[in-house]
């Protein structure tokens, strides 16, 4: 197919320049959406910025095609997770191809599906669409999902109705319709310091925090042994896991404070508040001990973020449309990982995940996308201008 080989070109080029716009969650990603406005605007096209509070990211919205309703979301994140300390064999901010893989730091995840949207633009252009394409690139997806909302609301309010959303998360080009919901939480345990031989002047706040590691323990056991009925998740069940404790200066000194960050991802359905209430009855009891000895101690929780679930929609617009592109016939298939899908659903669209790569190459050293997956997603793209043009 000429034309979607035309546009594999485009779109790995473009994933070239990409891929070297170190678009890490601690750091900006403006450079990126600067480049990506100036692409636009060269295809005669503006774009919209959606900015974080303090500037220093943002969103970016544009539609291709007629301000009419029915049209589709094309959405992706611009942020990576970062490579300091991973053992790579090249730069991961250049693309690299060896053999039929094209190594760099967010190739799959998910700059890869941004390439090939932005790629689409001169067909979508050239097509005489009867359906526009909305382009919405997100900023700390990685960090929480922080970005999306607030374009997405603006998509709601403010386009023509779109008919559903493809976010373009790495799936082998398979179309899932659902995935886990993702909450993160942080325990701060305040002691009081002192030395290791006088514990009766001091607290340790380590000491104190394993009554609440025991607990989030328990719970993960308790969530493994009950998963909910008919769950078509791997695992079925919720799942929670520490993923870092700190705490304390030295072996002799009772340690001033201990800090524990959790995160619990939930099926459809769950409650993650409810699922963790007993963790705040038990921190309110150690909080008020502690306080009683010295006033300046303590326990605090924060909930840092929560992304919703996606959940499977019966007879989805947007599975039907995902499918019907890439020729998938395969079961309904759902995936553990979070993603944007379930606030893009929240806000009212027809959604589903759709991209090229694996999430098994994600965030990894030397993380890589398929030369394949990105002709698969090629064709995708080609199929898409075909859709809107005859719609």
């Amino acid at each position: 197919m000429a034309a979607a080989d035309s546009l594999l070109t485009r779109a790995t080029a473009i994933l070239e320049r990409l891929v070297a716009f170190d678009t890490t969650s601690s750091l900006s990603n403006l450079a990126l959406i600067d480049w990506v406005e100036a692409y636009l605007a060269d295809h005669g096209l503006s774009a919209r910025r959606i900015a974080s509070d303090d500037g220093k990211k943002a969103n970016l919205l544009a539609t291709i095609g007629p301000a009419v309703e029915g049209g589709v979301v094309l959405s992706g994140h611009t942020d990576v997770v970062p490579v300091q300390g991973q053992p790579w064999t090249s730069d991961p901010f250049v693309l690299t191809r060896r053999g039929e893989r094209l190594f760099g730091r967010g190739t799959c995840d998910m700059k890869g599906f941004l390439a090939l949207s932005l790629a689409a633009v001169p067909d979508i252009l050239a097509g005489h669409v009867k359906r526009p394409a909305h382009l919405a690139f997100s900023y700390d997806e990685e960090i929480g999902c922080f970005g999306a909302p607030r374009m997405i609301e603006v998509i709601a309010r403010e386009l023509p109705a779109p008919a559903l959303a493809i976010v373009g998360e790495p799936t082998m080009m398979e179309a899932v319709q659902g995935h886990k919901s993702i909450d993160a939480w942080r325990v701060t345990v305040t002691g009081h310091e002192a030395h290791s031989a006088q514990t009766h002047l001091g607290v340790s706040a380590n000491m104190e925090a394993i009554p609440i590691l025991a607990w989030l323990a328990d719970k993960a056991r308790e969530l493994q042994a009950h998963p909910p009925a008919g769950s078509p998740f791997h695992p079925p069940h919720a799942t929670l896991t520490i993923g870092r404790v700190s705490g304390g200066t030295a072996g002799n000194i009772l340690a001033r404070e201990c800090r524990i960050l959790f995160d619990l991802r939930c099926p459809p359905g769950m409650d993650p508040q409810a699922t963790v209430a007993g963790l705040h009855d038990l921190a309110a009891g150690i909080d008020a001990s502690l306080k009683a000895r010295f006033p300046a101690c303590g326990v605090a929780v924060e909930h840092l973020s929560h992304v919703p679930s996606f959940r499977p929609e019966a007879g989805g617009a947007a599975e039907a449309f995902a499918r019907r592109l890439t020729g998938d016939n395969g079961p309904a298939r759902v995936v553990s990982y979070a993603s944007e899908a379930g606030q893009f659903q929240n806000g009212g669209f027809s959604t589903i995940l759709c991209g090229p790569g694996s999430i098994d190459q994600a965030h990894q050293p030397d993380e890589y996308v398929d030369v394949v997956q990105m002709e698969r997603g090629a064709a995708f793209m080609t199929r898409l201008v075909e859709a809107l043009r005859a719609d």
